[in-house]
């Protein structure tokens, strides 16, 4: 079986890897982990129950939680540090009197959108080094692991690339 090791090593077909495993990480695994929680994000937002709008038994629910959809959600400055379950339901939420300070929420509408956009800036940098190193890479090293190309062609090349 070691008779035909030296001659498999001429027909060895070598991969050049023009990234490492950090650059690597945030263009699969970052990019991959976004575009799942911007296809479940928006899948709660536009097929499932986006919001809950709590009020009284005289609005129906459905029509509340649409106007609440459309209309950004707020909070009360006053109420933010008020005792949960004693003063108020949740830090924020209080009943509103017109003319008082509130604080207006309008992100959970772009939140899918927003993790879309974070997927494509982390992909781009790879597409752009792809474009721009166009096999760079393979031409520099090419002949440094043939077996057959003199040690001081491979000793200059190595000098050329660090």
């Amino acid at each position: 079986m070691d008779l035909f090791a030296g001659l498999k090593s001429f027909f060895k077909t070598y991969v050049t890897a023009i990234d490492n495993n950090v650059f690597r990480l945030h263009y699969k695994v970052t990019a991959v982990v976004l575009i799942a929680f911007s296809i479940l994000v928006t899948g709660r937002q536009y097929i499932g129950d986006p919001i809950d709008c709590i009020s009284r038994d005289d609005i129906p629910p459905n029509l509340l939680d649409t106007f609440c959809w459309i209309r950004t959600t707020f909070s009360l400055p006053d109420a933010w540090f008020m005792k949960v379950s004693q003063e108020v339901p949740y830090p924020g939420v209080d009943k509103y009197t017109p003319g008082e300070k509130c604080v207006y929420h309008a992100y959970y509408q772009w939140v899918c959108f927003v993790l879309f956009l974070q997927t494509i800036l982390f992909y781009i940098p790879r597409y752009f080094w792809k474009a721009m190193e166009g096999g760079c890479i393979k031409n520099l090293i090419l002949g440094l692991n043939s077996p057959i190309l003199p040690e001081e062609t491979k000793t200059s090349n190595r000098k050329l690339l660090v």
